[in-house]
């Protein structure tokens, strides 16, 4: 595993590829990051050069797509599963916790999946922005549970052009 750094508006991220494929991408001090990674190096890798293009895409209010990265993140299939259900969520569109596990018990012929089991995996997602766990609120549409802090999820969210419930304080 190799990892390099990426200075964006909302602070300095840490990505980390792994076999050319990228397998994280946190928020220095987010809550979740990783006790052990290879100190950052100059990142001259494909897959970094391409996440920091894509990265100055984003922030430039382009639409890049999560597909045109090569995504590896590692975790259970559950996890796999929910943050797969993550890239499916529109660019400016949210979704809540209670329609993720509602879509994921649907998927797996299922009458209900736990909200806050799927809250975990949303939570635990290895690769910010890309695969967009920023996009999923709590049940009456309110900013909850992010791992970079919910000021930055506000502001994912209005670079996005999202709809954000003005009764949230981050």
């Amino acid at each position: 595993m190799r990892a390099a750094t990426y200075e964006s508006p909302l602070g300095t991220y840490v990505m980390a590829e792994e076999d050319g494929a990228l397998v994280g991408l946190w928020l220095i001090g987010q809550k979740y990051f990783p006790k052990e990674l290879p100190l950052p190096g100059p990142g001259e890798g494909d897959i970094f050069a391409l996440t920091r293009r894509w990265l100055d895409r984003y922030f430039a209010w382009e639409r890049p797509e999560p597909g045109e990265l090569k995504l590896a993140p590692k975790g259970s299939d559950f996890a796999r599963e929910v943050w797969e259900l993550l890239l499916e969520i529109p660019y400016g569109e949210t979704v809540t916790y209670g329609q993720l596990a509602r879509e994921l018990a649907k998927r797996r012929g299922l009458e209900h999946m736990s909200a806050q089991a799927v809250g975990g995996a949303v939570g635990h997602n290895p690769i910010s922005i890309i695969i967009p766990c920023h996009r999923v609120l709590g049940a009456k549409g309110q900013l909850t549970g992010y791992a970079g802090g919910l000021d930055i999820k506000r502001r994912l969210l209005e670079l996005e052009g999202a709809k954000v419930n003005s009764q949230d304080h981050p």
